[in-house]
């Protein structure tokens, strides 16, 4: 963290280890020695993600790590910034046809992660199967890797000129939440929905993959509990990054904007709440907003920089589990992995629920969605809420299974 735009890496912590992941199903069981040697040699294309943390003064900071990724076959969490996975932030693991790329959530977002991943896949594939894909959109070992990736993302903006936020909405301070924390561990849930449906949907009810999901996850809490009063307020994800003009740079810089639906609107029909929820995003993820809350995070480290290093965690550690949200929405925008696709079953988006209720991934690949609906409590009540929500929109979906989350851990830094 020597420069405002470097990884906050003490967001993460054993209690809290704000952790991410990427699950893939191809269509033939995976080789586990040669993902490892296709993750080995994309080391020289993506250093910045084989790394290691190390304290120095009163920050943490990533050094190159040497050793190699941790590529296991099991479903089963490891530690990252541990031994146990040759203390790299991040790590791989197989079973069967699919396979997941785990990794510290600090350390990069989605829009960051998903070149790496389809330059895993690239080589992987490309060994496995004898093909010669074009490697157009892809990063490969041997390409120049620019500043645009690698550096600043904001040297472009002028921080020092940013005046105030297009659209400040008021934080919503009675938000409804299930009320299931601690009861049973957490668990993931996959869904399966065609595209053409999704979008044609979307169309008709004047919204989009990541609205509508927001819509019907909010009529799902309120199905659960029709009689609260408390406002259900969802979280959606917004790339600052690409809301500035830089699609390419790794680092996270995502953060949520609001997303309310009182109980006043409770009776609203789908389109008259797609609408409205669409409204409010606009009004938020403008450029303007964007450069505001850079300033304000350059603003936040430089006053951050003279504190004792276990004083920033105790502050880094409190703002991570703090939440004003009922739940999360995340869309990562792939649609397509070019040649791969026909390779690809399926493709999931996970994270860590954290200090909310639940996180509802997005993904898109051969024509179909697939959520992740990933909770802190082990009860299918939600999903099924959901379900219900999305059978009396007569959208069509599949139950594409379920199971307890095993996202990696994160070992505490010593301090």
């Amino acid at each position: 963290m020597s420069e405002y735009y470097d990884p906050t890496l003490l967001l993460s912590s054993s209690d809290n280890p704000f952790t991410m992941s990427i699950m893939v199903m191809l269509k033939e069981p995976v080789d586990g020695s040669l993902l490892a040697e296709c993750v080995e040699e994309l080391r020289a294309r993506f250093p910045y993600y084989y790394v290691r943390t190390k304290v120095k003064g009163n920050e943490v900071i990533v050094i190159p790590n040497p050793l190699p990724v941790k590529v296991r076959n099991t479903w089963a969490p490891v530690m990252l910034n541990s031994e146990e996975s040759n203390y790299h932030l991040m790590a791989l693991k197989y079973e069967g046809n699919r396979l997941a790329i785990e990794m510290s959530h600090p350390l990069s977002d989605g829009a960051g992660f998903l070149p790496y991943l389809k330059s895993i896949l690239f080589l992987y594939l490309s060994r496995k199967t004898g093909c010669e894909f074009n490697p157009s959109g892809f990063k490969l070992p041997g390409d120049d890797i620019t500043a645009e990736e690698t550096g600043d993302p904001f040297a472009h903006v002028d921080l020092d000129q940013v005046e105030g936020p297009f659209y400040q909405k008021k934080p919503v301070e009675d938000y409804f939440r299930l009320g299931t924390a601690g009861k049973g561990p957490s668990r993931v849930f996959y869904i399966k929905l065609p595209e053409k449906d999704v979008m044609r949907y979307c169309r008709e009810k004047d919204g989009s993959p990541n609205v509508l999901m927001s819509v019907l996850l909010a009529r799902a809490f309120r199905r659960l509990d029709p009689v609260s009063d408390m406002t259900i307020n969802i979280g959606i994800a917004v790339d600052h990054k690409a809301m500035l003009g830089n699609y390419s740079n790794y680092r996270m810089f995502a953060s949520v904007i609001d997303v309310d639906f009182p109980k006043s609107r409770a009776d609203e029909d789908i389109t008259r709440m797609c609408t409205i929820a669409r409204g409010q995003i606009m009004l938020q993820a403008q450029p303007e907003n964007s450069a505001w809350y850079i300033r304000n995070s350059k603003l936040g480290f430089e006053q951050m920089k003279p504190l004792p290093l276990a004083k920033k965690k105790e502050i880094l550690s409190a703002a991570a589990s703090f939440s004003r949200w009922s739940a999360a929405v995340s869309y990562a925008n792939s649609r397509s992995f070019g040649p791969l696709d026909p390779y690809i079953e399926s493709f999931y988006a996970l994270a860590e629920p954290g200090a909310i209720d639940a996180v509802c991934e997005i993904s898109c690949v051969n024509h179909m969605f697939y959520i992740s609906l990933t909770q802190g409590f082990s009860s299918d009540e939600l999903v099924r809420a959901f379900c219900d929500e999305l059978t009396e929109a007569g959208v069509a979906y599949e139950r594409a299974g379920d199971e307890e989350l095993a996202l990696s851990g994160f070992k505490d830094f010593d301090i």
